[in-house]
């Protein structure tokens, strides 16, 4: 690899790290990367899940030091997740780098729907919340997906943490345990099936541990308010992408 490419990822893992910390969809922008510096698209996918893992890990550990930890409310949400998240990665493997690559985009154009709606800023009213059997199905799909996509998930987690009455802030500390739990259960899948390209993983890392500090730090300091901002940010971003600006 190039002192550019080592760079480019370093920095676009970084920005990922904060968008992922702070919303979600930053692999929308790490995937594309590693398929241009030429990685086939199951192998660009399964390496991006290995700085996916280290970011989770980052960023829980940094919520944990800033007194925001919800990993007991966290727990009963983890099964239909992770056993969605197994059916997904195990699928995913099987799938041809060119179709892989063409449901990405297709993917990126659907996400930009609920993305430019936003979640509901305040939690649910109680009235609206959803069942925990509905929650449960509705994280055992949002698992399949990211197992086998990634891209997006923390957008999706965002979406149904709200509908089950979490704040913004708490939302995004379950959000990255979940996230982390999809990581764990999935990279192996990914390193077994020799998806995994370890020199750029490594750098891409890098950059998403950067990016996790950072956006904890914006989190529990700047509340809500940031997060918003950070979602129109991501949406903007994601639609200039779409529409061929960039």
């Amino acid at each position: 690899m190039s002192a550019i490419e080592i760079a480019l990822l370093i920095a676009v893992g970084l920005v990922a790290g904060v968008v992922n910390t702070l919303a979600g969809g930053g692999s929308l922008l790490t995937v594309p990367l590693l398929v241009i510096f030429g990685l086939p698209g199951t192998i660009a996918n399964g390496t991006n899940r290995v700085g996916i893992l280290v970011q989770g890990v980052v960023a829980c550990w940094r919520f944990d030091a800033e007194g925001i930890s919800e990993l007991r409310r966290t727990l009963p949400l983890l099964p239909p997740m992770v056993l969605g998240s197994i059916i997904g990665a195990a699928s995913a493997t099987h799938i041809p780098d060119q179709t892989f690559e063409q449901i990405f985009a297709g993917i990126m154009l659907i996400l930009l729907i609920p993305i430019l709606r936003g979640p509901q800023l305040p939690p649910a009213p109680r009235t609206q919340r959803w069942s925990p059997l509905m929650r449960g199905i509705v994280l055992f799909a949002i698992g399949i997906y990211g197992g086998a996509v990634q891209a997006g998930v923390g957008l999706l987690l965002l979406f149904a943490l709200n509908r089950a009455g979490v704040d913004l802030v708490r939302a995004n500390a379950i959000k990255m345990v979940l996230a982390t739990a999809l990581a764990i259960v999935t990279v192996p899948v990914f390193v077994f099936k020799q998806q995994v390209a370890w020199l750029p993983a490594a750098f891409v890392s890098i950059g998403f541990t950067l990016g996790a500090t950072a956006g904890v730090r914006i989190a529990v300091f700047g509340g809500e308010t940031a997060i918003r901002r950070v979602l129109a940010v991501v949406v903007l971003a994601l639609a200039g992408h779409l529409f061929g600006l960039y």
